[in-house]
């Protein structure tokens, strides 16, 4: 069986030839700085092969799922399963021997890490039976095992490194056989690079690389110079796999491409400035508007609840006329709702209850309502929690038809989030800018910036504000339902300038 692909051609046009099954037992290392023709070398081989050898491709931009157009590769979108499915397809791929590339486009760098390293660890760990021959190709190899510490996370580093080694030191006894490719190879791991045998070495111009390249081809420094005059889409080559001794290989034509190419010469539009301006701008706001915010429709309150919600704004049922004779005191004292108010407005006034739990406030309002001869006010905690909520915001400082636009909007917000959100509703209904950080904190009863800034992204989850980021690191509150300058039965979106 002819196990050789023709890789290219020499500078005396004569075919160059890879021998796959050596290449199965050697690996490959390519380098190329980025327009040398690398990826354009990886699907040359790739496509050779096709009808040969199980493939994996790791592939970090999405420059190889053309594959699946014209051969049976199934692309596998990384950001469209969990850890689980990752490892799961992992096993299977080796299983049912299926050639695969893996796209991890759609993830930032650091999940791409982690997926790619959770792919292969996966298949470095299948059963002994699964152990078919398969080439593994991973692209843009210096993400995956870097040769210093880098913006990731140690974990993800060390998770990364412990696979690409594995795939490159260990895989050969499980038929993994690694091809990895870099743009720098001073930027790949030594322990990596030095487990494959075969080299295609690109054009590149840093000193370093160069004379890296030259010495991994068995080269004299000085001879490191004609790596930098390679033309486009040639490499040097050595290897068991390829040739005992170096050889620059013009790699031939392919029959995919990549999915988009931003790398030629195309005509620029003929639009005049004022037209092109006028593009530019045409209906910008409407593109750069928030997304509507759909609220779901809560369930309603308990009928308990729901009808004592307003007890503090109710008047007193008249109290049954005192015999004549009778010693007591007299009703011209503050009515059982004036006290509770009195009482709750003290504690909201106290700068340290909004740092004391539920139950503690709750006590030191009955005691203030006892003490001030109100025995009975008809409010259990959650009710009170709510009701010092309202006056901890300063709610009464609205007019009536605010204010009752306030406790419709709040009737079905949770009462651990509820003040703070009373807050942003007052100052919109004021008109002025949101509260900043510290008035929010008080509220909330933290003096954490963060807690802060989780506290609004969790408000505008439930639906209830949008956030948007400025220029300046500022954000932007839009609330629906509020704007001071019209009725607050309509809805519109009034935007609250907060930091």
């Amino acid at each position: 069986m002819n196990t050789g692909i023709i890789i290219g051609k020499d500078r005396s046009g004569q075919p160059c030839t890879i021998d796959m099954e050596e290449l199965l037992a050697t690996r490959l290392l390519v380098q190329g700085n980025s327009g040398s023709g690398k990826s354009h070398l990886l699907r040359r081989l790739l496509e050779e092969s096709a009808d040969m050898v199980q493939q994996v491709v790791i592939d970090p931009e999405g420059d190889f799922t053309s594959l699946a157009d014209v051969f049976s590769h199934i692309v596998i979108d990384g950001a469209a399963h969990s850890v689980a499915e990752i490892e799961a397809l992992a096993r299977r791929v080796r299983e049912h021997r299926a050639s695969v590339v893996l796209a991890l486009e759609g993830l930032d760098v650091e999940q791409q890490i982690r997926c790619a390293a959770q792919f292969i660890g996966a298949m470095f760990d299948a059963p002994r039976e699964h152990w078919y021959p398969a080439l593994v190709v991973v692209d843009e190899a210096q993400m995956f095992a870097p040769a210093v510490s880098g913006e990731i996370s140690e974990d993800t580093r060390r998770l990364s490194m412990n696979a690409m080694t594995n795939l490159m030191c260990r895989g050969r006894k499980r038929g993994l056989a690694g091809i990895v490719a870099t743009q720098r190879l001073a930027k790949l791991a030594k322990n990596v690079a030095a487990e494959a045998s075969n080299f295609l070495m690109g054009r590149t111009f840093l000193d370093i690389d160069m004379i890296r390249a030259a010495d991994l081809l068995g080269m004299e420094r000085r001879q490191a110079e004609q790596i930098r005059d390679l033309d486009r889409g040639s490499f040097l080559g050595l290897g068991p796999a390829i040739t005992r001794r170096p050889l620059s290989i013009h790699i031939g034509p392919t029959r995919t491409g990549t999915k988009r190419n931003a790398s030629g010469l195309m005509p620029l539009p003929d639009a005049k400035p004022a037209e092109m301006e006028a593009l530019l701008h045409a209906e910008l706001e409407i593109e750069a508007a928030p997304p509507p915010v759909d609220r779901p429709v809560p369930a309603p309150p308990p009928e308990d609840l729901s009808r004592n919600l307003d007890i503090l704004d109710t008047s007193p049922a008249p109290a049954e006329a005192k015999p004549a004779d009778s010693d007591g005191p007299g009703n011209d004292g503050p009515s059982q709702q004036d006290i509770a108010r009195s009482a709750l407005r003290a504690l909201a006034a106290d700068p340290s209850s909004t740092y004391q739990s539920a139950s503690n406030l709750f006590q030191s309002f009955l005691t203030k309502c006892r003490a001030a001869g109100a025995h009975a006010v008809g409010m259990d905690m959650e009710q009170f929690r709510r009701e010092f909520a309202f006056a901890l915001a300063g709610i009464d400082r609205l007019d009536d038809a605010q204010q009752h636009t306030a406790q419709q909007m709040a009737a079905h917000v949770d009462s651990d989030i509820l003040a703070p959100y009373l807050v942003i509703i007052r100052s919109a209904f004021e008109g002025k800018d949101a509260p900043d950080t510290d008035e929010l904190a008080a509220a909330y009863g933290t003096s954490s910036p963060g807690r802060i800034r989780r506290l609004l992204d969790h408000i505008e989850t439930l639906g209830l504000i949008v956030i948007r980021e400025e220029y300046g690191g500022g954000r932007s509150l839009l609330v629906p339902g509020i704007d001071p300058n019209i009725e607050p039965n309509i809805e519109p979106n009034a935007e609250v300038q907060t930091v």
